[in-house]
This record gives structure tokens, C-alpha cells and sequence, in this order.
């Protein structure tokens, strides 16, 4: 039986500034959706959301994973549930190596140890699907990263830690051709029936590689229009406007205003 994460007419606001108005989503693993949109329509806001972002206040509506309300959840338990959220903006933690990073979120997440011989080769396994350098273990958090590699390292953390759902908020920015292939391999090879995943990016190449089950539109802070394939094709040639002619809308031009505090490790590890 697939897991089910459902968004039922979530409404959220930061400092009394309304960013979500209204989002219906319901997502089952083993499906890939993906958001596009304008910049500031609130899509990074819903994925902060969805893993306890507690800067926002929900205003109505609900987030439950297979029934059950998560709302009132922490982000550690949100983590502990299954639900994994790939930053746009990594951040760097010195002083702990990636390594023991990750394998104290799979304690942490599964509330059982792991093996150094188990960790050790599915880690390294990890790496090469990745194509990550040979010392990843032995460096601290993203410190001294690239963007293509804190990036990538996001994706190692989600094999590793195996989540139900990943929500991947513009995984895909400041990736080079070869990175987003394969970092886009990685994901599509573990859509299954025990993971689904969220795509929010604005760019139509990365689905070239994760192929995209739902489309979605967001457009001020709801989704508007939800299809296939066919969606990608026409933003790509025409943009959002054709969106605000066919349904009678007006795209709000001033961005999203909210603060882009991270969750920190916490939506990783469950600590």
C-alpha cells in the first residue's frame, strides 16, 4: 500500500504578509510531481512548510501523512516519519564530518544504530553513483563545497536516509550539464513504491532526467493548473503568461517576501 502525503487548502503567512492562499497537493510514493511558477508565488514557502519551517504560521488547512495531521509536529518528527527536505542553500557545518553527519541522521531517523561495515559500503556506493570525491567522508558538512557538490551532497544524504517523500526545492540551480544528469539519474532510480518525491525548480531541463508523473503551476500562492508533460513543453515556449490569459489571473509582480532561515541539520538528522 503506497504512503500518501496530502496538503489540504493550506494557508500560511509570515510577519501577517499572506504567502499561501489555498494549496491543495496529495502526493502518493512511488509518484514524481513537480511545481513551477513565477519567482515569489510561494513554492519554496510550501516545501519550508511541509518540513516545519516554524517562521511560518499556518492559518488553516492541513499537512497529514497517511491520514494523520503532521502540523503539530516538530521538524525531527516530521524527519523520523519520512519526510526529507533537499535545501536550495545548504548549509556548511564545520567541525562534523559528512560522514558522521549522516550516520547520525540514520540513527536518529530509524532510532537504530548502524553498523560501521553496513554504513561504510552503502556510503561508498552512494558517492560513486554520484560521482563524489573518494575524501567525502572525512570533510566537514559542505564546508569548502562547491555549489554542484553541496548539491549533490544533498542527494547523498536522501539515499542514504531513504526517506518516503523528498521534497527537492531547486535542486537543480547552479548545476552544471553533467551534475544535474547525474544528480538527476539518482533521483528518478529511487522513485518507487516506497518513495515519491517533490520537485520545485524552474528549470525544464532537470525533468529531462526525473520524469514528472503531475505538473503543477503555482501562481500566487496557489497551484492553478495541474497536467503532464505538456505543461513543460508550453512554459518553455511561452512563459506564465498564457497561465494569466486562459484563467482570468493576474501574476503578482511583487516577490515573496519572507525570511529564508534554514531548518538547519535538524531536517536531516531528526536532533
Amino acid at each position: 500500500m503506497n504512503d500518501v502525503l496530502k496538503i489540504s487548502g493550506l494557508c500560511a503567512e509570515i510577519e501577517d504578509k499572506k504567502i499561501l492562499k489555498g494549496v491543495d497537493l496529495e502526493i502518493k510514493t512511488g509518484e514524481v510531481h513537480a511545481i513551477m511558477g513565477p519567482n515569489g508565488t510561494g513554492k519554496s514557502t510550501l516545501s519550508s512548510i511541509i518540513m516545519g519551517q516554524p517562521k511560518y504560521k499556518v492559518t488553516s488547512g492541513d499537512i497529514s501523512l497517511n491520514g494523520e495531521s503532521i502540523l503539530n509536529l516538530a521538524v525531527d518528527e516530521r524527519a523520523r516519519k519520512g519526510i526529507f527536505l533537499a535545501y536550495q542553500y545548504p548549509a556548511e557545518v564545520p567541525g562534523v564530518t559528512n560522514s558522521d553527519f549522516i550516520r547520525s541522521a540514520m540513527k536518529a531517523t530509524t532510532g537504530k544504530d548502524v553498523s560501521l561495515f553496513s554504513f561504510i559500503r552503502s556510503f561508498d556506493k552512494a558517492c560513486q553513483e554520484l560521482k563524489m570525491p573518494d575524501d567525502l567522508a572525512h570533510r566537514y558538512l559542505n564546508e569548502g563545497f562547491s555549489g554542484g557538490e553541496k548539491k549533490r551532497n544533498e542527494i547523498l544524504q536522501m539515499k542514504m536516509l531513504k526517506p518516503k517523500f523528498a521534497i527537492l526545492d531547486e535542486i537543480d540551480s547552479g548545476l552544471d550539464v553533467d551534475a544535474l544528469r547525474i544528480v538527476g539519474e539518482n533521483v528518478q532510480n529511487m522513485v518507487s513504491d516506497n518513495f515519491g518525491c517533490l520537485l520545485i525548480t524552474h528549470y525544464e531541463r532537470l525533468l529531462d532526467y526525473i520524469k514528472p508523473d503531475y505538473v503543477h503551476i503555482m501562481i500566487n500562492g496557489k497551484i492553478v493548473k495541474t497536467g503532464g508533460k505538456e505543461l513543460i513543453a508550453k512554459i518553455d515556449q511561452q512563459g506564465y503568461d498564457w497561465v494569466k490569459e486562459e484563467l482570468g489571473i493576474q501574476i503578482e509582480s511583487e516577490e515573496e517576501k519572507r525570511s529564508h532561515a534554514l531548518l538547519g541539520a535538524c531536517a536531516h538528522a531528526g536532533k
